[in-house]
């Protein structure tokens, strides 16, 4: 049990935990995932996203009914810890932490690259710790800020979606449906997409700052994602009506490129700036996220007892928060590690695939073990769909976790 002088204060309503979902998943992903994405489908891009959205949904639902029961901070990492055991708790902790930390500093470079490229660097680090000042004080901030940014970004995607759809050059034949990049582009382009919006997770991680988190959870965790699958959804129809498949795997920029070949290049910085807003919304629920697993992993040993601590006025995880700030800013100023981050999507996979194992102890009837069994199997087809380079180095973070966590039960049982 969590000391009660430790406990994070409960302020999140429905709607803020939606914002803070949508915030995680619209994201600087959607404008630039599709890209990739069309790469490596073809004309299967609809179908990839189809796969995504329904592992998405499998893992959502998993999380929901399991953040109703755990209302605390940590998500996966308590799931995991409670249903399975210590071990695979730990695991999917340390897939996170690891992973979404250097997420944070390549989404954290993201936005020096939009905002200012030639000093990408510089940009980076102080928006790291412009984000980590506002988180520390109060999820309340966090929240208003992440709303003001979601507004933005929604707008701007709502004008890519107009233009594209209202102008001449769109055809509806371009979104024929077929498997010209084959079974495996389309399973790549599933995992491509399922990050870009996996981010409903967020909700569940902020738990313990949930008002009446069984009601709350199970209702903002769905329609968080099925907000941001209606936002996708538009979006690659919209951009692909004027690109095609061909045009937008071959695009370096696809919404902007979508909206020039739409006759509306005026509109192309504007799209610029909600792609940096949009990272700037990102990296924000990042940071919430890993300093909340962080304090979780914290409260257990797992990681030093003094990320523990609860501020005693804004009631927030501050040195866990802070921890987590510096170890960005240090990456984001030193490393660019936009390119090599492929482990992240591999144990953000592994990090689901404890959640479904565990939704799957929750209820021993076979219908109730429908979703979970078809998550659990979407996330392992899924990680293994990725580049084999992602998979080496996901599988290598993850055996780095492991033996450290033996050497850790070494120590304490001497």
């Amino acid at each position: 049990m969590t000391p009660a002088g430790s406990q994070l204060r409960r302020t999140l309503g429905v709607g803020d935990a939606v914002v803070v979902g949508l915030g995680s998943m619209v994201g600087a992903g959607i404008f630039a995932a599709p890209a990739p994405a069309a790469h490596a489908a073809g004309s299967g891009l609809l179908l990839g996203l189809t796969v995504a959205a329904v592992v998405a949904y499998c893992n959502a639902m998993s999380s929901a009914r399991l953040a109703a029961l755990y209302p605390a901070s940590g998500g996966t990492y308590v799931y995991g810890r409670e249903r399975l055991g210590e071990f695979w708790g730990y695991l999917a902790g340390w897939s996170f932490v690891v992973g979404k930390t250097a997420s944070c500093a390549a989404m954290a470079l993201t936005v020096g690259a939009y905002v200012w490229p030639g000093q990408a660097h510089a940009v980076a680090v102080a928006a790291v710790v412009a984000l980590t000042a506002v988180n520390y004080a109060g999820i309340q901030k966090s929240a208003w800020l992440t709303r003001a940014i979601v507004a933005v970004v929604l707008a701007v995607l709502a004008s890519v979606v107009v233009v594209c759809l209202g102008s001449g050059r769109s055809d509806a034949g371009r979104l024929d449906i077929g498997l010209s990049g084959g079974v495996g582009g389309v399973l790549q382009a599933a995992g491509l997409l399922f990050f870009a919006f996996a981010g409903y997770a967020r909700i569940a991680t902020l738990g313990e700052e949930v008002r009446d988190p069984a009601r709350t959870i199970p209702r903002a965790i769905p329609l968080a994602l099925g907000i941001a699958l209606a936002v996708y959804g538009c979006v690659v129809l919209a951009v692909l009506s004027v690109l095609g498949s061909g045009g937008l795997g071959e695009a370096t920029a696809p919404l902007s490129d979508a909206v020039r070949a739409a006759g509306v290049p005026e509109l192309a910085p504007v799209v610029r700036v909600g792609a940096a807003v949009a990272a700037l919304g990102s990296l924000l629920a990042l940071i919430l996220g890993v300093s909340r697993t962080t304090l979780a992993m914290a409260r257990d040993r797992h990681l030093a007892g003094a990320l523990a601590a609860v501020h005693p006025r804004s009631q927030v995880p501050h040195r866990a928060e802070l921890a987590v700030g510096a170890v960005v800013a240090v990456l984001a100023a030193t490393v660019d590690v936009r390119d090599a981050i492929g482990f992240s999507s591999f144990g953000v996979l592994a990090y689901y695939a404890v959640a479904n194992a565990s939704a799957w102890t929750l209820r021993p009837s076979p219908t109730a073990r429908v979703v979970p069994a078809v998550g659990l199997a979407g996330c392992a087809v899924l990680a293994f769909s990725l580049p084999v380079g992602s998979v080496v180095a996901g599988a290598g973070v993850l055996t780095l976790g492991m033996a450290a966590y033996v050497v850790r039960r070494r120590a304490v049982t001497r």
